[in-house]
């Protein structure tokens, strides 16, 4: 892991250079050990495309926590078969109709509390059983500064405390339009029917990349 000077050397280094520029200068760091995460959402094509033009055998870790709609999966495996990802899904100890018929419908976002629960459960502990097996030393994802308040405050590089590893981010500053026009460059698909029950409101957090998942982890 980096210190916190060498990630603020790297944030200033970084900030005029690519997407695969960056993608390059992580798998650099890595020592072989790097992994990407995915959710299928919308753009994910783009940093899916990025990292396997660098490293095509890059381990893809998808906590596939059962609530997909049948578009996402369509486009999961397309981009599965377009790409040849190494897919490593993980999924919940818990299937999705077995957690509905104990506790219920998905909670709301006046639900908080529930609603962190349900993430816990479905999303994080599969991400940190995926995190503990791949034991990626750089973990590049498809944050973008324009995706939520709490994501603006994160960098290109950062150091992920919740799963102890250093987050790279190689889109960070793009606008939904840069990413559009690289989907349209290369030709790659795009998938709109996404929804994620973690959050069930895109500008919350299901605790991937807050400190609350790390607190909820650690009980």
């Amino acid at each position: 892991m980096l210190n916190p000077e060498q990630i603020a050397a790297a944030n200033a280094s970084l900030r005029d250079q690519s997407p695969l520029e960056v993608v390059r200068w992580a798998l650099a760091q890595s020592n072989g050990t790097a992994i990407v995460s995915t959710n299928f959402r919308p753009y994910e094509a783009v940093v899916l495309h990025l990292v396997t033009r660098v490293q095509p055998d890059i381990r893809v870790l998808w906590v596939d926590h059962g609530y997909n709609r049948p578009a996402t999966y369509l486009h999961a495996e397309d981009l599965r078969r377009r790409l040849g990802l190494n897919l490593q899904p993980f999924l919940p100890r818990m299937t999705a109709a077995h957690r509905d018929a104990i506790h219920g419908p998905i909670p709301t976002t006046e639900q908080e509390a529930a609603l962190k629960d349900f993430s816990t459960v479905m999303k994080l502990e599969p991400f940190q059983r995926g995190m503990r097996e791949l034991a990626p030393s750089v973990w590049i994802t498809a944050l973008r500064r324009v995706q939520n308040p709490n994501r603006a405050e994160l960098d290109i590089v950062s150091p992920d405390t919740n799963f102890n590893t250093l987050k790279v981010s190689p889109v960070f500053d793009w606008s939904d339009a840069q990413m559009q026009a690289y989907l349209d460059e290369h030709g790659l698909p795009n998938e709109w029917d996404y929804f994620d029950p973690a959050k069930a409101d895109d500008k919350r957090e299901c605790g991937l990349h807050a400190a609350w998942g790390g607190k909820a982890l650690a009980q």
